[in-house]
């Protein structure tokens, strides 16, 4: 039996170790033979752009070179496949050309809307007595995956976080004039990668002053409060703002400033947030204020990648061919979380449809009262997942990258 690994949605820092870990456990099984990589996630399968990852990953080198390799290496697609029931013939050409090639097991590492296709597909192959087992493995740096305590490339985006807000505080500081500064995360309907910056707290330093979040409706009159406030008590003050932060009448509080265009799954594309607010602070309180956006950074620096997301990408890559060889389809692989301190986790499975097109909110019980800050539970949640280094590999000054190539 071969197999067949694709890479769909966002990329990540790890997306390329859950690749990696899944090759190495598929080599040690003599039931797998060929192990294929799909360009640009499902749309490779269809269109029958298939590679032996043998061929690219020779040796040692080349897979401590993977997993320093930031983006998809397979690369990516955002696809929505249509019901089965209504329209099957991309069903059935994603099914043929798998049996042509003899793949017993499809292995989709991706988000809530890859694990749409992942819900689907195994639909189909069990109502159609087709014998073929499909496993999602997730990813996603917003943290927003259902059914699991956390995703790959999380860990590595909230690290990025918090270590350039801890610059950016070191920086607005030199100055004697009062400042205020903005920095944009990314976060559609979910806060967690901005709530992490609080992670540079545990060093002991003050910053973030305020977090605002989706999860709590946002207005620009207690924001410019906020702020106030805040400048009483320190001279350069540091706010840090979820892209998707909304207004209590649900619209997001930047949208003037967002082009209004939406991706294959209906997402509109966000930014802007931080433009606009240091517009606002600029016209209401007239003090020093610069936006920064943080933008594809959070999910492509892997030179300061954490080392824990990194294994756990691997472990839970390779848990999902052990799964697949034990009979599962139509899962996804999910870490649960059974300590802090010292941090433990096991991984299960759970049915795909679970974590399709839906999301997983950061805890309201771990935003404060006022709604700008968090609490110290969800610092001890971010903690653990940021921990450890994966040096790169450098040459000429600059870390390598492996390449993936048709």
């Amino acid at each position: 039996m071969n197999i067949v690994i694709a890479q769909s949605g966002g990329p990540t820092c790890a997306i390329n170790a859950s690749l990696g870990g899944a090759f190495r456990e598929a080599e040690k099984s003599r039931h797998i033979g060929k192990i294929f990589g799909a360009f640009n996630g499902i749309e490779g399968i269809i269109d029958n752009k298939l590679c032996d990852l043998e061929e690219h990953i020779g040796g040692w080198s080349d897979y401590e070179l993977l997993l320093r390799t930031p983006s998809a290496a397979l690369g990516s697609c955002r696809r929505k496949l249509p019901d089965w029931k209504d329209d099957s013939s991309i069903y059935k050409t994603i099914a043929d050309n798998l049996r042509k090639k003899d793949i017993g097991m499809m292995f989709y590492i991706g988000g809530n809307d890859s694990m749409d296709t992942v819900a689907k597909f195994s639909d189909y192959i069990a109502k159609n007595g087709r014998d073929i087992k499909i496993i999602g493995i997730p990813k996603t740096i917003d943290n927003d995956l259902c059914c699991t305590d956390h995703s790959p490339g999380f860990g590595s985006a909230a690290k990025y976080v918090c270590t350039t807000v801890g610059e950016i505080t070191s920086d607005s500081t030199v100055y004697s004039i009062p400042s205020v500064t903005i920095i944009e995360a990314m976060g559609r309907h979910a806060g967690w990668l901005a709530a992490a910056s609080c992670c540079i707290r545990a060093n002991g330093e003050s910053t973030p002053h305020l977090i605002y979040l989706p999860e709590v409706p946002f207005s620009n009159e207690k924001f410019l409060s906020d702020v106030m406030a805040k400048m009483k008590e320190h001279r350069a003050v540091i706010a840090v703002v979820s892209e998707g932060v909304k207004t209590d009448e649900g619209r997001f509080a930047a949208e003037a400033y967002q082009s209004g265009q939406v991706d294959t799954f209906g997402h509109t594309y966000l930014s802007g947030v931080g433009k606009y607010l240091e517009r606002l602070v600029a016209s209401e309180i007239g003090c020093k204020v610069r936006s920064i956006e943080l933008n594809v950074m959070q999910r492509c620096s892997s030179h300061i990648a954490s080392l824990e997301d990194i294994r756990s990408a691997e472990a839970i890559g390779a848990a999902a061919v052990r799964a697949g060889l034990d009979g599962k389809t139509g899962v996804m692989m999910a870490f649960v979380r059974e300590s802090n301190s010292p941090y433990k986790y096991r991984i299960e499975t759970v049915p795909a449809q679970q974590a399709a097109n839906s999301e997983k909110f950061f805890p309201r019980e771990w935003i404060t009262p006022d709604g700008n800050d968090v609490t110290d539970d969800a610092l001890e949640y971010f903690l653990p997942l940021i921990q450890g280094e994966l040096s790169p590999i450098l040459r000429n000054g600059i870390p390598m990258n492996l390449t993936i190539s048709e």
